[in-house]
């Protein structure tokens, strides 16, 4: 049956949403900010945009005219400035309204890259440690504005009420919180002045603490005692000093301050564009790789995060940066950037400052050069991959895994125009013995990024050349033995194949260095593969197509199991006629092979090298008795 609509129902009245502000605060203290410690930042940061607009209203004032004081002595915390203050409207429309901030007056709309804040809800922090929040305020805009008293509630009530101007003689403001009983952890006199170093270490205008223990109790009043200063000094990359090595290490004790470790080196990154200042520390030790580390970033000299891991891309995880910027977005919580243009931008700067400073090292300061690769050399090759500069520039000098030992391209090319890479690092372990006994100059391409790069040797090096290693080209450096011996073997050689053929194996008999190796298991892992492959489709279809299947399986590559005839034990194995013995033998060797390859064995074949060593131990004890 359809709805009946009257006529009256289609009247409709403007409603405004009524706030929860005790859920608005717990949705913040949950989900928006990381801990209730961000109530001191929030108000450092009110501070700081109040004297950018009093800077606004007076250009001509000295920098450190205006500044900060806080005051904490266990009952109340205390945030004063020198700013632009408000007056009563301001107070109605700003303080009583959430989501409004004073940034976005059209006034100062053109301004607002100069303020920290422009989410208007900085100040609901405050209830995270408070039930109650004091705004005293005057206003600079007006010469003889009254002082004006703001008091706003956990519940959502406020009072406002005008006070004379002797309750505030100065323009600016101050906010005074009563801590709760359950917020003493982030109101206590030393953790206040804590914070304040935390987060405004670098702002620009002077903040000073005060902990009431000395006098009247008053914020800089006569007899305050004064703590350490909150920020005595600015950044360390906007001081002079007398040479540039004694700037460079004046930077690398700060970078060890900041993260409790001594640099390789330090880079300074300046984006004058962006107005963006600070250092990249060169981590002494090698971390793995795509492993991202947290930078310092501050904006306009607020901390704004510890942990921002989109400031740099993800190949420059070798260094750690403290920066401090003007034109960074950040996000609502004030914690992280916002990811736009800029930011992209400002990430692809910092990536080419990075590539400088390698291109600077390697041109000037080789030796430096030297131990940034011996520690980071995976994190120059993940950035060579994707960089032909940092390619041409590095690749010489990065090191490898060579059958002469580690070697950097540059020393191996000179003894071997011909470089072989292996496939994995599983394959350069099963050859590099016998390799490198036959003169083969062969490159562990198995690890990240390695076998890409080798390939790419030639592109700065036209005289040699790069192949990929497969077990022909080594079998083929591998000598025969004459006719008589191989035909003396081959009744040993028939056995040896039968026995190892459930593993898809071939048996061969050659001369090689070292004698001392009895035998050489040449199998690929894609060889292994594609004979499982087979094996479980061929059991998977049966009847006709598992015999089709069965024929295309014999065409698959087989392993190798190549016997060394110069070794003593393989000249005294294919002399034996028992078929048993000749078989257990076989495996035994097979097994050896296998595991000197130090790839993981199947059950199949940790079976037969129990089986194979037991036998041989039997045979042996019943020839004894």
């Amino acid at each position: 049956m359809p709805l009946r609509h009257d006529s009256a129902d289609h009247a409709s009245t403007d409603r405004t949403f009524q706030v929860d502000l005790r859920g608005l605060v717990d949705l913040l203290s949950h989900h928006l900010y990381s801990s209730p410690r961000v109530y001191l930042r929030e108000l450092l940061q009110n501070a700081v945009d109040a004297l950018t607009a009093r800077h606004g209203l007076e250009p001509g004032a000295p920098a450190d005219a205006f500044g900060i004081r806080l005051y904490a002595d266990g009952s109340v915390v205390r945030v004063e400035d020198d700013g632009v203050g408000l007056t009563e409207a301001d107070v109605h429309t700003f303080l009583a309204t959430i989501g409004r901030s004073s940034k976005r007056t059209d006034q100062i709309a053109e301004q607002r890259a100069d303020f920290i804040g422009q989410f208007g809800i900085g100040l609901l922090s405050c209830f995270l440690v408070a039930d109650e929040i004091h705004v005293v305020s005057r206003s600079a805009r007006t010469p003889d504005a009254p002082a004006v008293e703001w008091r706003g509630r956990g519940d959502g009530s406020y009072t406002v009420r005008t006070l004379p101007a002797s309750a505030r003689p100065r323009p600016g403001t101050t906010v005074t919180l009563t801590p709760r009983a359950d917020a003493g952890e982030w109101t206590r006199p030393a953790q206040v002045h804590a914070l304040a170093r935390h987060f405004g270490s670098l702002l620009r205008h002077p903040v000073t603490f005060d902990d009431g223990t000395g006098g009247t109790g008053a914020p800089g009043g006569p007899g305050a005692s004064v703590g350490p200063p909150v920020n005595p000094e600015p950044a360390p990359w906007a001081r002079t000093h007398p040479t540039p090595g004694a700037r460079s290490r004046a930077l690398a004790a700060y970078g060890e301050e900041v993260f409790g470790f001594t640099p390789l080196d330090t880079i300074e990154l300046d984006l004058p564009a962006v107005g963006l200042k600070g250092i990249a520390c060169v981590l002494p030790e090698a971390v793995p790789a795509g492993r991202r580390h947290g930078h310092r970033v501050h904006v306009k000299g607020m901390l704004l995060s510890e942990q921002a891991e989109e400031i740099l891309p993800d190949w420059a995880f070798f260094v750690r940066c403290v920066i401090d910027a003007e034109s960074l977005r950040p996000t609502a919580s004030r914690e992280s950037l916002y990811e736009d243009d800029t930011l992209a931008a400002v990430r692809d700067a910092l990536a080419e400052r990075l590539r400088a400073w390698i291109a600077r090292s390697a041109a000037s300061d080789p030796e430096l050069l030297g131990r940034f690769l011996q520690v980071h050399h995976l994190a120059v090759k993940s950035l060579a991959v994707h960089d032909d500069e940092i390619m041409r520039m590095l690749l010489p000098w990065l090191p490898f895994e060579t059958t002469d030992g580690h070697a950097t391209l540059d020393e191996f090319a000179r003894t071997h125009r011909t470089v072989l890479v292996t496939s994995s690092v599983e394959e350069f372990r099963q050859v590099a013995a016998i390799a490198s006994a036959a003169g083969l100059g062969v490159v562990n391409g198995g690890y990240t990024y390695d076998r890409e790069l080798v390939h790419r040797l030639p592109e700065i090096r036209p005289e040699v050349s790069v192949a990929d290693l497969d077990p022909g080209t080594l079998t083929a450096h591998l000598d025969p033995v004459d006719r008589e011996t191989e035909l003396a073997a081959a009744a040993y050689l028939a056995q040896a194949r039968d026995a190892l053929a459930v593993f898809d194996c071939d048996v061969a008999l050659r001369t090689f260095q070292p004698a001392s190796a009895p035998a050489l298991l040449l199998d690929s892992r894609e060889a292994r593969h594609e004979r499982t492959r087979s094996q479980l489709a061929r059991e998977q279809q049966g009847g006709v197509w598992g015999d089709i299947l069965g024929a295309l399986r014999q065409e698959a590559p087989r392993a190798q199991l190549i016997l060394n005839q110069l070794n003593p034990l393989v000249r005294t194995a294919v002399t034996i006629d028992e078929p048993e013995l000749a078989r257990t033998s076989a495996e035994a060797l097979y097994g050896q092979a296998a595991m000197l390859s130090r790839r993981p064995l199947r059950p199949a074949e940790s079976s037969l090298i129990n089986r194979s060593f037991l036998d041989l131990l039997a045979h042996a004890l019943r020839k004894d008795s």
